[in-house]
């Protein structure tokens, strides 16, 4: 399907580039020399969601997004490898070839989970890039709190196989609407998501992505410790308005951290739903500006 203007300009920011054996969309914005903000999206999103605190934050720091396999702009193989271990690879190969071995990362949605796996590493001691911080907005970090939407149980319903055709635009808009609030998002940018959902014949891969949940479930203990024992800090913002990720998933983060000693800040915003990224881009954009001057003062 034809792109939407607003996704035609974002892609106009960014690059194509190789990890690994797949083309990969990229977006590096501001200036070298700052201190690196790196992005990840959710599901079934795209660094597009992103876009609007991107380039709030682009005049004062280095801002890195890519898709990851499968999703937005980059490359949808049938075959490919959309496990969340191998997406966070994919996170430490690109900073790699970028010279990226400090920063503070910011995720949303799955990216809350790849982001999850790359703080184990570095508490495991084996990640090639120091955290300075992370950032984290709505996502289920804790399966056992999700209320699952009816499109999410549909598709674990199904085969994990590429579908033979689509179900259609609408379809998908609708399961998009339904992780909303009423009235959100624009239509324009509902079109917008749904149009990169569908890009490249994306939507056919919906059962064989959606199996991140199914990784969550099996490994929630290595993911949890991930959150709770990285000893930097953590912040995370909720939308309370969420019907997935349960506003309690913020609070349970909060006490396991303090339990375990590690610094951690949470704020509830009671107007804001699953998409804080999208529906309140500024307060996020202003919540992680703030967030990433304290954490890189505190490094010196």
């Amino acid at each position: 399907m034809t792109l939407p203007a607003s996704v035609l300009e974002w892609s106009a920011i960014g690059t194509t580039t190789a990890i690994g054996a797949d083309e990969h969309f990229v977006v590096d914005l501001g200036p070298r020399d700052s201190p690196p903000i790196v992005m990840f999206h959710g599901f079934p999103g795209s660094s597009f969601d992103w876009r609007h605190v991107a380039t709030a934050l682009s005049d004062r720091w280095r801002v890195v997004l890519f898709d990851f396999l499968g999703f937005g702009l980059s490359a949808k193989p049938p075959d490919g490898d959309y496990s969340l271990f191998s997406q966070a690879d994919r996170v430490e190969q690109l900073l790699a070839d970028l010279g990226i071995d400090t920063a503070v990362f910011a995720a949303h949605d799955i990216g809350d989970t790849v982001l999850a796996e790359l703080l184990q590493r570095a508490n495991e001691d084996r990640l090639t890039v120091k955290v300075l911080g992370a950032l984290i907005t709505n996502g289920s970090i804790f399966i056992d709190l999700v209320q699952f939407s009816a499109g999410q149980l549909f598709l674990l319903g199904l085969p994990n196989e590429v579908l033979p055709e689509s179900f259609g635009t609408e379809a998908t808009a609708t399961g998009l609407r339904a992780s909303f609030p009423a009235g959100r998002p624009s239509p324009e940018e509902l079109d917008s998501i749904v149009a990169l959902v569908h890009h490249r014949d994306g939507d056919l891969l919906m059962p064989r992505l959606i199996r991140y949940i199914e990784e969550r479930r099996k490994h929630q203990e290595r993911w949890t410790a991930g959150l709770r024992d990285f000893a930097g800090p953590i912040a995370a913002y909720w939308g309370d308005r969420d019907p997935i990720a349960m506003a309690a998933m913020a609070d349970r983060l909060a006490a396991i951290r303090t339990q375990a000693g590690h610094p951690v800040t949470v704020e509830h915003w009671d107007d804001a739903g699953h998409w804080p990224i999208v529906e309140v881009p500024d307060r996020v954009a202003t919540a992680l500006d703030a967030k990433a001057r304290e954490w890189t003062r505190r490094t010196g």
